[in-house]
């Protein structure tokens, strides 16, 4: 069993939450089983692989808050690892070789950036040759790793001009979806005019839990309304998820199949067939699955997962063979293995499921920034853009399925359970992560469409806060900065 040591000076820089969230991974980017303890100042990780890999844990930069950062890739060896120093040295050679890549590419690096880098390398440097472990080293690691970070978030939004620039130069505004979820229940009048203001597409839902609450008997009356005011209004319709085996999800009839898989697959299979078969012609792309990795409403295995998602593909695809057919991954870096063990990480599942041929044309990532269980650890905007480039090695278009945090505080009607986590959440924190991170998302060519997953705090929700409009049903300020992103980039 492999084992690795670090050293964190002074003890309190991290939290039990923060050390329990750490983990390993290799050159694959796959998240590595591992048992974490911290204790006196030292964080130790034992894995069941001893192969070099880098670690990625939760840091708090100055200016920045909690961002995961990760070191390069580290040997196992006797003495503990200074972490603040091999966060640095990571984060360093991170820029570095983006930089060089996007420079390969045609960027053209602003001497701001290169000057950036070059302070964080001599920084590095000094906090090298100081005592190790000392106040001074770790001084200076620490405003290493801060002038990495700022080198990344301005290289970024190079990056972002510049690709928004030429994308725009042959096609004009971009054809990309922006698009939110419309719940369960019609907009009202007010909310109706703000949503056609800032999106060009619009999530329908198909809640299996209120379509069939009775074994049988269906109810498509909110989704028919909800269809019928997309296609009026001229809104691209994104359906679905068709099966989502999540508490909030299931009718609670279905879990007398729990154990009866052959019974599950049968009923599945005859409500993706029956919510296809109406819809037909009137939805441009179905999810016919969410959360596929990441399902724990059900005693399900990871094969019974893959038959029940490759079924649903199959079904939508025969019925509908116009629409686009994607489904949907939650935390596609995998922040879940640790805990659950899986066998298959989420691009690999995905792989799988391309290579089946199966009729699936396009993926959506779920990235739920700043919940705590499972959410999106928050990240800068380099290492979002490196995760996007990840996934689109698999070669069909990517739809981004966002949420953001407005509130650290309770939320009576949110379903999840989970918190917002990584600090004190307020509503200019959603407004200025959208601003930041949205046009980026843009500049992705591989990037189909960005879908807010929740619109209304007022109605019973997934996540905590994570709407554009409040509990008062006001908009917020990220609702605002949306429409903004909309009129200056998109059609």
């Amino acid at each position: 069993m492999g084992l690795m040591r670090f050293i964190i000076s002074p003890p309190d820089r991290i939290t039990e939450e923060m050390a329990q969230q750490a983990y390993l991974c290799g050159m694959d980017r796959v998240r590595w089983k591992a048992w974490v303890r911290w204790q006196a100042g030292e964080l130790v990780i034992q894995r069941t692989v001893v192969e070099s890999g880098n670690l990625h844990i939760p840091w708090v930069v100055e200016g920045y808050g909690l961002l995961t950062l990760s070191t390069a890739t580290l040997r196992e060896r006797p003495e503990p690892y200074l972490l603040p120093l091999e966060l640095a040295r990571g984060k360093i050679g991170q820029v570095r070789n983006q930089l060089s890549e996007w420079q390969m590419l045609g960027l053209v690096a602003p001497e701001a950036v290169e000057e950036k880098i070059r302070a964080a390398i001599r920084t590095f440097g000094d906090a090298v040759v100081a005592p190790q472990g000392g106040p001074a080293s770790v001084a200076l690691a620490e405003e290493a790793l801060r002038l990495a970070v700022d080198a990344a978030t301005m290289l970024a939004a190079v990056f972002c001009e510049q690709a928004l620039a030429v994308r725009r130069r042959g096609t004009g505004k971009l054809t990309t979806l922006l698009g939110a979820d419309l719940g369960v229940s019609p907009l009202d009048d007010y909310a109706a005019g703000q949503f056609l203001q800032t999106f060009n597409a619009a999530i329908v839902p198909m809640v299996w839990r209120e379509i069939e609450a009775r074994e049988g008997k269906f109810c498509w009356d909110v989704y028919d309304q909800q269809i019928a005011w997309c296609r009026a209004n001229g809104l691209t319709v994104c359906a679905g998820p068709i099966l989502e085996f999540d508490q909030r999800c299931i009718p609670d009839w279905l879990y007398l199949c729990d154990s009866d898989f052959d019974s599950l697959f049968s009923f599945s299979s005859e409500f993706v067939a029956a919510a296809v078969e109406r819809y037909r012609g009137k939805v441009d792309v179905w999810i016919s699955a969410g959360r596929v990795n990441t399902a724990e409403a059900l005693s399900l295995t990871e094969e019974e997962k893959v038959k029940l998602t490759a079924r649903a593909i199959k079904l939508t695809r025969a019925l509908d063979s116009a629409a686009e057919v994607t489904i949907s991954f939650d935390q596609p870096w995998g922040e879940y293995l640790a805990r659950q063990g899986n066998d298959f990480p989420p691009l690999h599942f995905a792989d799988a499921l391309l290579r089946a041929e199966l009729g699936l044309t396009g993926l959506a990532l779920e990235i739920n920034v700043g919940y705590c269980p499972g959410g999106t650890l928050p990240r800068d905007p380099l290492e979002f853009s490196r995760q996007i480039d990840f996934w689109s090695l698999l070669g069909v278009p990517l739809y981004l399925s966002v949420a953001v945090p407005s509130s650290s505080q309770p939320d009576p009607l949110a379903q999840r359970r989970t918190v917002a986590s990584g600090g004190t959440w307020t509503p200019a924190d959603q407004q200025a992560w959208t601003s930041r991170y949205l046009p980026l998302f843009l500049a992705k060519p591989s990037v189909r469409g960005v879908l807010w997953s929740q619109l209304r705090d007022s109605e019973p929700h997934s996540l905590p806060h994570g709407g554009l409009f409040d509990l008062r049903r006001h908009p917020k300020p990220a609702l605002r900065q949306l429409a903004s992103i909309r009129q200056a980039h998109l059609k």
